[in-house]
């Protein structure tokens, strides 16, 4: 589903979880950032923002990393610069990945989970995951450069099945029915 958004200039992304129960292994979820090449914007990505690391320009940075969920409010936060994006870029999508260290852990097993993607003070997307309760990633977001330049958002919750590394490769491929 799209959005009459349009002209998106500086978004953060927000990520929020609770803490697993006392004694229970620390739940880890990521945001990831995939950014593609208007050249080919379904084929692999040019380059992946997510934990301990950023944009080669700066334009894309993880503010807040969380391992633990622990925190009050959002935990994990994302910002991205598509105003000052390169012309090269045509397609930012953004996922969320459960670290699968110790076991295998779904959105259904982790308490309070939401992502709330937001322009200033303007929020475009809120999601509790519950659409995806059994995947172990799901995307949350697209962003794509029109013809004039400018970007448009697209809500696009969608569930995976796999570790970090197999989503963030698969996770800008297109959905089935597209």
């Amino acid at each position: 589903m799209s959005t009459p958004n349009k002209d998106i200039e500086k978004v953060e992304v927000r990520l929020k979880w609770d803490p697993s129960p006392p004694g229970a292994p620390a739940h880890d979820l990521d945001i990831i950032a995939a950014t593609y090449p208007a050249d080919e914007p379904y084929g692999g990505p040019a380059y992946l923002v997510h934990f301990d690391s950023r944009s080669p320009d700066g334009t894309i940075m993880l503010n807040r990393d969380s391992r633990t969920g622990q925190g009050l409010g959002f935990d994990e936060v994302m910002t991205l610069e598509l105003n000052r994006l390169s012309a090269v870029y045509a397609r930012v999508v953004i996922g969320v990945a459960i670290q699968q260290r110790n076991g295998r852990r779904t959105f259904e097993d982790i308490a309070n989970a939401g992502v709330q993607i937001r322009e200033g003070y303007t929020n475009l997307a809120e999601d509790d995951f519950s659409a995806v309760g059994g995947a172990t990633a799901a995307t949350v977001a697209e962003f794509v450069r029109d013809a004039s330049g400018g970007w448009e958002f697209q809500k696009t919750v969608r569930g995976f099945d796999g570790d970090p590394v197999s989503f963030a490769a698969a996770m800008g491929n297109r959905a089935p029915d597209e």
